[in-house]
Parts: C-alpha cells; structure tokens; sequence
C-alpha cells in the first residue's frame, strides 16, 4: 500500500511538534479538543506556524455547539480567516496554508452563500469543510453544494459516530466526488484501523489525533479543593507513524 498523507489535529504546540515528528503532512491546528475543537489564540497559532516546517490548518470556529452561526459570530469567522491570512513570521516564506470552517443552515442545508464567502476572504489559502458535513441532511447534496463553494476538501467520518464505521459512505462520497474535492476521512482513525479504511474507501489522506493522556507532574494537591482535570491529553509520536506500520 502507498504512503498515506496523515493530517494531525492538534490542540497545542507540543501536539503539533510531536505531529510532525510522527511524519504527518499537515497539522489541523485548535483548542479544546474536548469541546470538538474551537479557534487557537493568536500566540499558539504564531508560535507552531514559526516552528513546523509542515502545512499548518487553523481550525475556525467561534464557539461549542452548532454550526449556526449568528450574525455576530460570522464576522468573528471572518475576523479570525483573516488574521491568519494576515500574519507575519521570522521566515517570509511561511504563511498559514489553510483554515478549517463549517457552516450550516437550521435546516441541515449547506450554507453555501456564507461558505463561499469564507472560501474567497480565506484565498490563497485552502479551505477544508469540516465535521459540520456529519451533521448535514442529505450527504450527496451536501458533498455538490460544499464543491460549488470552492473548498478544497471535506473532513467527514461518513455521517457515522467514527470513520470505520461510516467507511462505504465515505467511499461513495470518494466515488461521487470524482476528484472535484478532497475526502479526509477522519474520527476513530487509529494505527490499528487506518490500512482497512484506506483499502475501502481508497481514500489517499487521513485525518486523527494520536494523542494519549499526558499525566501530571503536579505532586501538592489542596485538600481544600478537589481539582480532578490535572491530566492532560497531547498527540503521540508513537499513535501516527501511520508508514512505518504499513
């Protein structure tokens, strides 16, 4: 089997370091993974961009919760595409590659107007659709109006719980896309997993976290004050050399 181009999501700077040590192409940078990811501060997205020599993805979203998003919220969206697009590093040859967006109307639609705004404000970065497609009514549809857009690519675990799952929808979507857009199969993509779903979907990128609970070094504990969330999670060099397994 040919080599799989691997994007990490990545919810710190270390994360994303230990993804491009683990052979990834390109980090999906957020925060609060455990919210389903929200947009990094300035600072993170600064700091990995000068550090990683791979592409750097910000994931774009203003809060948990829906992909409906308020007037307000959409210039936030707006805001944000455009920060990226505008910083400046040490090295004048690197730039933020992409940004990650998904919107949607209360019906389940793709709201293809707003989108293909973000997609034009975001250029010449690429844009990928994110997990925001999951959520949408009818998969086929979606996959034509996301494409009329202009995104690059559609992150989708299937309209499944996880990608494994939902792996011979993601082949069809493969199938309907023709090469239009890209499909980055992702959710519950693991080392043990990701050669059965390549050889399904014939998908040729891949979308996951690798990461494994950090334990903390904290030894004093307020007897006062019970904090139970000293254990962290980061991504796992050992969880993504997905081509030396195959």
């Amino acid at each position: 089997m040919k080599n799989l181009n691997i994007e990490v999501c990545a919810a710190s700077v270390q994360s994303a370091l230990n993804a491009q040590a683990g052979g990834a192409v390109r980090v999906e940078l957020c925060s609060s993974l455990e919210l389903g990811g929200i947009t990094p501060s300035v600072s993170t997205i600064h700091t990995t961009r000068e550090l990683l020599d791979i592409d750097v993805f910000v994931l774009i979203r203003p809060r948990p919760g829906d992909f409906c998003y308020t007037d307000l919220e959409f210039e936030i969206i707006k805001k944000d595409i455009l920060a990226c697009k505008n910083l400046s590093f040490s090295n004048p040859d690197k730039k933020i590659n992409g940004v990650v967006i998904g919107i949607l109307k209360t019906n389940g639609q793709i709201d293809v107007e707003r989108t293909k705004e973000l997609v034009e404000l975001a250029a010449p970065m690429q844009v990928t659709f994110h997990r925001a497609f999951d959520r949408a009514a009818d998969p086929f549809l979606s996959l034509e109006k996301i494409i009329e857009t202009g995104a690059h690519r559609i992150l989708t675990s299937g309209q499944h719980a996880n990608a494994f799952e939902g792996r011979f929808l993601l082949k069809e979507l493969i199938v309907k896309a023709n090469g239009r857009i890209g499909i980055m199969p992702g959710a519950g993509v693991n080392l043990k997993n990701i050669q059965e779903l390549a050889a399904t979907t014939s998908a040729n990128e891949f979308h996951l976290s690798g990461k494994s609970i950090i334990k903390s070094s904290m030894t004093f504990e307020n007897p006062k004050f019970q904090f139970s969330e000293n254990d962290y999670y980061e991504t796992d060099v050992r969880n993504i050399t997905v081509n030396d397994e195959l």
